[in-house]
């Protein structure tokens, strides 16, 4: 069985839209291959950026949605999880946000988190932040 693995707002983004064919092609391969989580705020991130920067329509983004909540483990943000991400924030010097994202892994009992915001092979408790887009072309 695969290594659980956290995947950012970001991930999704590429998974969706066709922006960059390449990161499209890799983000898909990560979300299929591995055992996935996501948190209610990833999913909120995605609707916003779907909606804002792509201008996609709301039924498009619904079916986005549920199909990433279908995919991938669903946590939901609770005052632990809020508590926590303060602490990593505070420890970490991470913004709320990043640290919010952090903390849901951390709850998960994860072991990577994808993304391509934070610092690429960074450790995080026992939390490793892998950027899977580092060695992709231009």
């Amino acid at each position: 069985m695969s290594a659980k693995a956290f995947l950012d707002t970001n991930i999704l983004v590429y998974a969706h839209t066709d922006v960059d064919i390449i990161k499209q092609s890799l983000a898909q391969n990560l979300i299929r291959e591995s055992r996935s989580f996501i948190s209610t705020q990833v999913l909120q991130e995605l609707a916003s950026t779907l909606f804002r920067k792509f201008h996609q329509p709301w039924k498009n983004i619904e079916m986005v949605l549920m199909n990433a909540a279908d995919n991938s483990v669903l946590d939901t943000n609770t005052n632990t999880t809020i508590k926590s991400a303060c602490q990593v924030a505070q420890d970490y010097k991470i913004s709320f946000y990043d640290s919010l994202i952090l903390s849901s892994a951390l709850e998960c009992e994860c072991s990577i988190l994808y993304t391509e915001d934070l610092t690429d092979g960074q450790i995080i408790k026992n939390l490793k932040i892998i950027n899977p887009f580092v060695d992709s072309p231009k």
